[in-house]
């Protein structure tokens, strides 16, 4: 039998209402600085040991998904530094083990943030509620695996027991979607998903003008990649087809638009749009166009509601919003929440915590330590934080964490 979870556990409270046979009912319960906290250490542990391992720390990167971005599917990376994904699995493998005895080396292991996060000594069921939270709030189901294992070793978790847990919330993941497909392939007899409403007409941005809207794609743009490790399937009425998804977030996306009755049809993964990152060339797959039934179409993106703030994803959502109004769509960013960006223009943090920002950032970008006493000084959390971050266009960069002004 187990131990009791140590005195200073931090696991979120919101995990333990969650059997993981589903979703958290709104992301906004999963908020956490904590897991930006462990992001910027995995970040500079990951720089220190890439010095000399350029290749292997840009496939944990990409893996991983610490800066923001979704975790790659190991096809996109073999494809990204040209090889296969079977060797891109062994590398991926090769790196973390060597980031770890890397990290023991230098005397860091166990991780501060890690091991208050994932204490060893907690239960197993404990840690994976906790890990299949994180997995939903932070869009990264593709690496679960991979992200698992790699946070319970650098907490000071054997190799033995981060495999072991690691291999539940897998599990858990996987049955869930046996589970979802079940409930699909008998026609909607179980209703609309759980979780917030589809918010069709409130949030959607519309272009202006009044002319056509271009139809809708009749295949997926993004397809070799389609068929990789970690995806889920299952079969939706309104296309006729079975359909991919790389995590539960985008799963429940489609979902709802297959039991909504404002729907009529709708196409996954329409254009591949290029955008830059500070000079740099990347490529973003937005996650669907719907056709309502009044004809109009409209563009989803969906991004977990904590990440929404990041710059790398606030990039990716002008390509897709300016891509969208060119076509005659509406735009629309779906986060998981009842919260959007409308919600967040409007959302009120407590006194004096944007003046204090203001004049942080007047003297040039803030780094973690300073918002660390910010957030002592003030209560700030982390909604707080994404609805400033929004509303003053600010840039957030994450792992290492870096707050900017506008330009």
């Amino acid at each position: 039998m187990q131990a009791e979870p140590a005195r200073d556990v931090v696991l979120d409270d919101p995990v333990t209402t969650d059997t993981g046979d589903g979703f958290p009912d709104d992301l906004r319960d999963h908020l956490s600085f904590e897991l930006e906290e462990c992001a910027h250490e995995l970040a500079g542990l990951i720089d220190d040991y890439a010095v000399d391992r350029e290749r292997a720390g840009t496939i944990l990167r990409l893996r991983l998904g610490i800066t923001g971005d979704r975790p790659e599917t190991l096809t996109r990376i073999g494809a990204r530094l040209d090889f296969a994904r079977d060797r891109a699995r062994q590398l991926h493998t090769k790196a973390v083990g060597e980031l770890l005895r890397h990290t023991a080396q230098a005397g860091q292991l166990p991780v501060r943030a890690y091991a208050r996060r994932y204490p060893v000594g907690t239960r197993d069921s404990a840690l994976t509620r906790a890990l299949l939270a994180e997995t939903y709030a932070t869009d990264t189901d593709i690496a679960v695996n991979d992200l698992s294992y790699l946070k319970l070793r650098l907490a000071g978790h054997s190799a033995a027991d981060a495999k072991r847990v690691a291999g539940f919330v897998t599990q858990r993941i996987v049955g869930w979607r046996k589970k979802t497909n079940h409930l699909l392939s008998r026609l909607r007899e179980d209703g609309a998903p759980a979780g917030p409403p589809a918010p069709w007409p409130n949030r959607i941005d519309w272009p202006g003008g009044a002319g056509s809207p271009a139809p809708l794609p009749t295949a997926a743009a993004r397809s070799f990649d389609l068929d990789d490790d970690g995806r889920g399937w299952f079969y939706l009425h309104k296309v006729g087809r079975d359909t991919g998804f790389d995590s539960g977030l985008e799963a429940r996306l489609l979902r709802l638009l297959d039991t909504d009755d404002r729907i009529h049809t709708f196409q996954e993964y329409p254009d591949a749009l290029g955008y830059r990152i500070d000079g740099e060339e990347r490529l973003h797959f937005p996650s669907v166009v719907a056709e309502l039934t009044d004809g109009r179409r409209v563009l989803i993106d969906e991004q977990p509601l904590g990440h929404i703030g990041f710059h790398v994803n606030r990039a990716k959502s002008a390509a897709a919003r300016a891509w969208a109004h060119e076509n005659g769509w509406g735009w629309l960013l779906w986060t998981g929440s009842a919260l959007g960006e409308p919600e967040l223009t409007t959302h009120r943090v407590p006194d004096g915590v944007e003046e204090r920002l203001t004049e942080l950032l007047g003297a040039g970008p803030v780094r973690l330590p300073a918002l660390r006493q910010l957030r002592t000084d003030t209560g700030v959390d982390l909604l707080d934080l994404i609805a400033l971050t929004v509303r003053n266009e600010w840039r957030w960069d994450r792992a290492p964490f870096r707050l900017s002004a506008a330009p």
